[in-house]
């Protein structure tokens, strides 16, 4: 019986290799970050001057822009930057009125990030489920103390007690 069960259960495990949405659920698909989340820093160098003060901490550096301001000196170029901060007139004030560029929501990436964290936790992988991987309720870890668990696991011996009973020593931390 057990020797019919072997080939069955390699043949099931193949067939269910081949399926993309079996990798997903089983969690064996990769996935990549968001290329749109990374942020470009200004490269380090030597100030010209030498009696400059150093910087507060948590100061913002003077020589980075803002992402937004990058995403537009990308998109409309240097000249075109200052022409993007003008105020639209004519046909294109026209265009941005009509796509509903005023009334664009600015905490449109907040909202984004808090649906797709829900469904990061619902679309979790069979695997993790099942185990209880990566949980909150998941208890922390203890260190066993090798010495006392020995002496435990002796005494049990020379008992003839089961090495599963009386309580495994930790270290405190």
């Amino acid at each position: 019986m057990k020797i019919k069960i072997i080939p069955l259960l390699f043949v099931a495990t193949i067939a269910l290799a081949g399926c993309s949405s079996a990798k997903d659920k089983l969690g064996l698909t990769k996935k990549s970050p968001d290329e749109f989340a990374v942020v470009k820093r200004a490269p380090l160098s030597m100030p010209p001057n030498y009696t400059l003060r150093p910087p507060s901490p948590g100061a913002p550096r003077p020589q980075e822009q803002s992402p937004e301001q990058a995403a537009r000196q990308t998109v409309f170029g240097a000249e075109g930057q200052a022409a993007y901060e003008a105020q639209a007139t004519g046909n294109d004030a026209t265009f941005l009125n009509k796509a509903g560029a005023a009334k664009a929501d600015p905490s449109i990436r907040r909202t984004i990030d808090s649906e797709t964290a829900v469904l990061n936790e619902q679309e979790k992988p069979v695997v993790k489920r099942l185990l209880g991987m990566d949980s909150p309720e998941q208890a922390p870890a203890n260190v066993v103390n090798a010495k006392e668990e020995a002496a435990r696991l002796k005494n049990n011996k020379e008992k003839g007690k089961p090495v599963t009973e009386g309580e495994t020593p930790s270290v405190e931390q």
